[in-house]
């Protein structure tokens, strides 16, 4: 900003991605809605302040109001009843987008719910920043928050993220990586490879890419320190048993034909179609049952 005046902004609620680290991350149309808003809110006053000195955008007589975890329910009224009466009201996470992880849904749905537009300034997030430098598959991701910290609803909310087809995207504290990575190499397979992306776009950014096995022992002893994003490759395919296969088949069988319950079960076990015949098969001679009409499978 150079200090001219700012262009007004039309009334609404603007949530603004601010930097995970180098300031000047930030995006030139969210310097320009941090100098014309009329009302500012931010999880951190301190740190939305500091970035507006950096890039010189005076505050004024404008208030910078501190709306976060603790202070939601009494904070969100006094914004409302500013989108109330027309003005524009801009909030800012501490770092990143806001919504993700971030006390913002609440102010987002409350504004929807009261008629009042919602703008995005997109960013900064560290969810994409690290899924462009971990090296897994993109296609498909799946955002899982924080982990719990009590034990029991841990172990639940990982056996559920085990079998996802999707990389999975967890933010940790630095007190449990540690932690963290035992669990999931066990809960999800010490094969698995994944990556430990730490402070990103920071000066001491550092990514640590293996299996979960590999990554436990290289932070089992570490004493950890910065923001952590961690990523998870997708379960790889799932190999049916011999038993699991036979009581597959035999359920399939006691409401298709058999060529119908082949189809069927080879396609949810991922296994060839010819695979799944033979056990058919051998399966209808152990059971004393005759072939199917002289039915074959060649493909």
């Amino acid at each position: 900003m150079n200090g001219a005046a700012a262009r007004p902004l039309a009334p609404g609620l603007y949530f603004l991605a601010t930097p995970i680290g180098a300031a000047r991350d930030i995006t030139l149309r969210a310097l320009d809605i941090l100098g014309s808003a009329e009302v500012l809110a931010a999880e951190d006053t301190r740190t939305l302040r500091h970035l507006m000195e950096i890039h010189g955008i005076p505050l004024g007589d404008r208030p910078l109001i501190a709306y976060h975890d603790h202070n939601g329910e009494a904070v969100r009224p006094r914004l409302l009843r500013a989108l109330a009466e027309g003005k524009s009201v801009a909030y800012a996470s501490e770092a990143g987008t806001p919504l993700v992880a971030d006390p913002g849904y609440q102010l987002s749905r409350a504004a929807i719910a009261a008629g009042h537009p919602v703008i995005a300034a997109p960013g900064p997030s560290a969810v994409l920043a690290a899924l462009t430098v971990a090296g897994l598959p993109s296609d498909r991701f799946l955002f899982a928050g924080f982990p719990p910290a009590a034990a029991g609803a841990r172990r639940r909310f990982l056996a559920e993220l085990a079998e996802v087809q999707a990389t999975l995207v967890l933010y940790e504290s630095p007190k449990r990586i540690s932690r963290l990575l035992g669990e999931l190499s066990e809960a999800l397979g010490a094969e698995r490879q994944a990556a430990v992306c730490r402070e990103l776009t920071k000066r001491f950014e550092e990514v640590s890419r293996g299996t979960l096995g590999d990554l436990a022992t290289a932070f089992a002893a570490r004493d950890v320190k910065g923001e952590i994003v961690v990523l998870i490759d997708r379960a790889g395919p799932v190999r049916a048993t011999e038993a699991g296969l036979e009581a597959a088949l035999r359920q399939a069988l006691a409401t298709q034909s058999r060529k119908d319950a082949v189809a069927a079960v080879s396609a949810a076990l991922g296994l060839p179609r010819r695979d799944v015949y033979q056990a058919a098969l051998a399966l209808g001679a152990a059971d004393g049952m005759e072939a199917d009409d002289g039915e074959t499978e060649t493909n």
